[in-house]
This record gives C-alpha cells, structure tokens and sequence, in this order.
C-alpha cells in the first residue's frame, strides 16, 4: 500500500493537470462498498494532500474533486443496498467479513443519519454505513445531504492533513 500512495503521489507531482480526476477515483474507490475492502486509498489521498502546498496544486479542485467522488461512492452504496437490501450479506467480498455488515446496520439503527457523517471516518464502517442506510431505506434527502457535506468535510481533512504533514515536515528539515 505504501508503494501505491507514493507512485500516485509522485506521478500526481510530475503530472499535476492528473491531480482532481485522481483524486476523484481515489475517494470513490475509497467509499465504495466491496471496492473499499481492496483498495485502501487514504494513504494515497493524504500524501497527494502533501503536495499541494509543497508542489503548488491548487486546493479547491482538488478539495471538491475528492468530496464529490467519495459522495459518489457512497451514494452508489446507497442504492446498491436499498436495490439488493437482503442479497447483500451473501456476495463476495462481504460474504468474507460478515461482522462488516451486522456493524454498519447497528451504527445506522443507533444514530440515523449522523451515522452517515460520523461513519465517513472510520476505516471498515464508511463502505458499510451507506450499503447499510440503504437496505433500510434512510429517507433518500437526509442520506444525500449527509453524505455531500460529510464527504465534503472528509476530503478537506485528509488532503489539509496531508499539507499539514508537509508543512511540519519542511520546517522540520530547515529547522536541522
């Protein structure tokens, strides 16, 4: 995984144009049941959130670009449970982890739709939340609204982290 985030990262440095369409798959890919399982993209949206102040990426393509794509993935999720609701348990790759889904179905009974802001930011529960909040049939408007703005605040987190991280760092290196 470490390999991946740091080949995106540098080919987002050499070819920065790449930057939000990269960015975009990378968030889908990330909060898109099943898809989420095998390919853990965080790492390699907060390294690619290191170039922007370092390399000069503009942020808020970038920043809306990553919102849109995990809002994407989500809502994909959403229909893909509220469409399969009980077929779901049993196809690959949840029929793998089948704690995933039990999980996001008791967040989703307990907090309703701040469990789909407050699931976005945890690892195994972002994939399963929406599949979850579909299969339940959460009010289609209060999911949506949910979901763009907590994808909206997710990807301003990882890719500032990722700033941060580099800001820290080039202080660090001058500072020694």
């Amino acid at each position: 995984m470490e390999d991946f985030a740091r080949a995106l990262a540098e080919f987002v440095r050499h070819h920065q144009v790449w930057a939000a369409p990269i960015v975009m798959l990378l968030a889908f890919a990330e909060s898109l049941a099943f898809i989420s399982l095998l390919v853990p993209a965080w790492g390699a949206l907060i390294a690619i959130g290191a170039l922007i102040g370092v390399s000069g990426i503009s942020f808020w393509p970038v920043w809306i670009a990553g919102g849109i794509g995990a809002a994407l993935g989500d809502w994909v999720s959403y229909w893909f449970g509220y469409r399969y609701k009980e077929h779901v348990a049993q196809m690959w790759p949840l029929s793998r982890y089948p704690e995933l889904l039990p999980r996001g179905e008791e967040f989703v009974r307990k907090w309703g739709v701040p469990s789909i802001f407050i699931g976005r930011f945890f690892g195994p529960l972002r994939a399963s939340v929406p599949l979850a909040a579909g299969i339940f049939e959460m009010a289609y408007w209060q999911f949506q609204i949910a979901n763009f703005v907590s994808a909206l605040v997710w990807s301003a987190a990882l890719l500032l982290f990722g700033d941060i991280i580099a800001h820290a760092a080039e202080w660090m290196w001058r500072a020694v």
